[in-house]
């Protein structure tokens, strides 16, 4: 049986810029669209890399809430940072999000990121199947 993916919106996070959608859950799987530091109402946060973590971090809670999950249920995280010099402070703010639990996670720094923003993250969580 082919499973279709359950397409997620969340009210408390920025509108996609893209045709693409928050989230898709597929079985009792949960696939986050990379998370850029933009508030609810679309515009970038301001400030540095700090704030920027923070506001990408509000946004995923928001959608990992949508779909009834919580930083608890992420099983692998991809972090995109465009200075890799500023990872102690991304894994700082990172690890305050986790407390004990400890996904699996890449870290890659790449070149440019959308709206020239400093960090984007993506999450993979376990949700619950409804019957």
């Amino acid at each position: 049986m082919k499973l279709k993916p359950e397409i997620v919106n969340a009210a408390g996070a920025p509108a996609a810029i893209g045709p693409y959608s928050h989230a898709a859950k597929v079985g009792n799987l949960l696939f986050t669209s990379g998370q850029i530091p933009l508030g609810p109402d679309g515009q970038l946060v301001e400030g540095g890399i700090e704030e920027q973590t923070h506001q990408v971090f509000r946004n995923l809670q928001a959608v990992l809430e949508a779909a009834g999950a919580t930083f608890a249920d992420v099983a692998k995280a991809t972090v995109f940072i465009k200075d890799m010099n500023q990872f102690t402070a991304v894994n700082t703010i990172y690890g305050s999000y986790f407390g004990d639990h400890k996904p699996a996670r890449s870290t890659v720094e790449v070149a440019r990121l959308p709206k020239d923003v400093l960090v984007e993250i993506e999450l993979i969580a376990s949700v619950s199947v409804e019957q």
